[in-house]
């Protein structure tokens, strides 16, 4: 195996100095363009990587941004990660991604203590690290911005979407249709998001006249595999609902799988809308209606936050929210009279 080139030779074959081609690559006082860019050059050549954690040490910038994530195979995730990747690059950041699941108890936490040595900044998306978790960021002062959380408030700034209005919203196109048989399978409550989806139902079918039905609220987990099983229960009521508002995406596929299995037609006997508009809503059939976020303004506004707290900026709390669109597609159709 190759050895790892040395700044020594990055400069030798550049024909500088070593202090000279320490500044180039650190990005630290003054080298001439052209220089810079022979020294540039001649790292490429040698595959030369800095020391990440040496120029950490030495009190440099990483230029690294630390993502803390809580499942990985949520589709939600990628989509956001893949804005923040986006934006961070742009601003000569790159990213570090931590899988944050199951992650429980203090002899975890040291984790996050490794990660703020070797990156400038943390980015937590998801976090249903637990309260202990969540106590530690919240005192901490170190350059941290939180996104997709509701649950609790933070000392730190929280990118997230309108969830109550947003659920409101999708609730109301529902009675729009004439249904007032309206189910709601809820997330799991970690984040505090499906807590607030939930307020937003609720608020529509009461601005509605609606009395809320307890047994057309079941319990999920933001997959498909929970909103199978809770529109098994759904349909097996004496009175099932005629439409599903499910507070995820891939909980509202696996409604949609669950109606079909029993013969019934979406929406042509149930209508089901979502919440997230991830990639695979537009594709499978029918296309599911759901409310969709800005990923790309959210993961532009996250970088924007974490990079200004790198740079200085005073952290304190904030609560950036952002609309939502709902996107009517051939899940929902007016109540079949009968």
């Amino acid at each position: 195996m190759r050895k790892p080139s040395k700044l020594s030779e990055v400069a030798k074959l550049a024909g500088v100095s070593p202090i000279t081609a320490s500044r180039a690559v650190r990005g630290v006082g003054y080298v001439s363009e052209a220089t810079r860019a022979r020294i540039m050059e001649a790292a490429a050549r040698l595959h030369y990587t800095p020391d990440m954690l040496a120029r950490r040490m030495r009190g440099d910038k990483s230029n690294l941004i630390g993502v803390f994530v809580n499942n990985y195979g949520s589709v939600v995730l990628h989509e956001m990660i893949r804005t923040i990747s986006d934006h961070a690059r742009q601003r000569g950041y790159d990213l570090i991604i931590f899988n944050a699941e199951r992650f429980a108890g203090p002899g975890r936490l040291g984790t996050s203590e490794m990660l703020s040595k070797l990156c400038d900044g943390l980015l937590l998306v998801l976090p249903t690290c637990g309260d202990l978790y969540l106590d530690v960021v919240n005192e901490c002062r170190f350059p941290c911005v939180l996104m997709n959380f509701e649950a609790q408030d933070m000392n730190v700034p929280v990118i997230t979407v309108e969830n109550r209005i947003g659920a409101r919203t999708a609730t109301e196109h529902l009675l729009s249709l004439g249904h007032r048989r309206i189910a709601f399978i809820a997330g799991t409550p970690g984040t505090g998001q499906s807590a607030e989806r939930y307020k937003g139902y609720c608020e529509a079918l009461a601005a509605a006249g609606v009395e809320p039905d307890p047994a057309l609220v079941v319990q999920g987990a933001f997959n498909q595999t929970s909103g199978y099983a809770a529109t098994e229960q759904l349909i097996a009521l004496p009175q099932p609902p005629s439409a599903i508002f499910a507070a995820n995406d891939e909980m509202a596929f696996g409604a949609m799988d669950a109606l079909k299995s029993r013969g019934l037609s979406v929406p042509g006997d149930v209508s089901v809308i979502g919440f997230d508009d991830i990639p695979t809503s537009s594709y499978v059939f029918p296309k599911l209606t759901t409310m969709r976020p800005p990923y790309d303004a959210m993961g532009e506004r996250a970088v924007t936050e974490v990079i200004a707290l790198i740079q200085g900026a005073e952290i304190k709390p904030a609560k950036i929210r952002y609309g939502l669109e709902l996107v009517t597609r051939n899940s929902t159709a007016p109540l079949a009279r009968t």
